[in-house]
């Protein structure tokens, strides 16, 4: 057997030192974060969750534990059972609109067309906007007297003038189309990425084959985009979920609760009303629902990769 030498062994063994002590220096870089990630999101969280199953008021250090009474206060109240219903209505239909919206904007803008850039800067303009500023922009817009009545009033079609806002049928349509305006250019960034990594070869082999358009989007395009089209879809249904600006700017949840979401429900319960337990319940009960849908996000987008 050869033998190394003895300053040879040194050499080797003093190269791997630094390799094995660099493996473990990322580690300590962690700590400092982690830490305060904990104390300032996972332990207020954990703690907020208990105050679900207690009596607590708000302000004494006492309290009692009471189990599942909060939640089954919860799922008695008829305000709180409409907010859930109305939390995902407006979650499927933002997500499907958004998503068919950003997708034909996508396949629109990924066009050669000289004013491309101009287009795609435009349409995701609306993205920058806070959702207050955009909720208030679509309340003047909407109001009796706003924008969309005296334009309708101008091309003879007064009769369609409505208060869009203040009628329990149309306010959580009307909100749905805000938010769908504001974040259909986020859905349209998502799927341009999706688009522009598709091989130009496909789609040259299709045309030589006599795809036609739809053919080619049918058989080509939307198989591959599958990946993108799952992260849009669950993206845009946990973030229409947990919405709430442009409910409580636009209609804070009225008139006669029709557009009541869980969020502005929890505000209304919890702070407002000082029934700190029910609203911590509600947010129990939202963490969940988005919670779900996060882990099928997880599952189908790490399928998507293995596959």
């Amino acid at each position: 057997m050869a033998v190394l030498p003895a300053s040879a062994l040194g050499r080797t063994q003093a190269g791997r030192a630094p390799h094995r002590a660099g493996l473990r220096v990322p580690w300590w870089f962690l700590v400092p974060g982690l830490a305060v990630y904990i104390f300032v999101v996972i332990w207020p969280t954990l703690q907020g969750m208990g105050f679900a199953f207690t009596d607590w008021n708000g302000l004494s250090s006492h309290f009692s534990f009471v189990g599942f009474e909060n939640f089954t206060k919860v799922l008695g109240d008829k305000d709180a059972i409409s907010a859930i219903q109305n939390t995902l209505v407006l979650a499927f239909v933002v997500t499907l609109f958004q998503t068919l919206f950003g997708l034909l904007l996508a396949l629109g803008l990924n066009q050669r067309l000289k004013t491309r850039n101009l287009l795609r800067t435009i349409f995701f303009m609306p993205v920058v906007l806070t959702p207050l500023v955009a909720g208030y922009v679509w309340s003047y817009l909407l109001a009796p007297r706003g924008a969309l009545n005296s334009l309708l009033d101008s091309v003879g079609l007064g009769v369609l003038s409505h208060d869009w806002l203040g009628d329990p049928s149309t306010a959580l349509g009307a909100i749905c189309v805000t938010i769908v305006w504001q974040f259909s250019g986020y859905s349209m960034v998502i799927f341009l990425a999706g688009l522009q990594a598709i091989p130009d070869e496909l789609m040259e082999a299709a045309i030589i084959d006599g795809a036609g358009p739809f053919q080619r989007f049918w058989r080509v395009t939307f198989p591959l985009l599958n990946g993108s089209v799952v992260i849009v879809l669950l993206l845009t249904m946990i973030g229409s979920l947990n919405q709430f600006a442009q409910v409580y700017v636009m209609t804070k949840g009225g008139p006669f609760h029709a557009t009541e979401t869980i969020s502005t429900l929890i505000l209304k319960k919890g702070f407002q009303a000082g029934d700190y337990p029910y609203g911590t319940a509600l947010g129990v009960i939202m963490a969940i629902i988005v919670g779900a849908f996060a882990i099928l996000q997880y599952r189908l987008t790490t399928r998507r990769v293995t596959e």
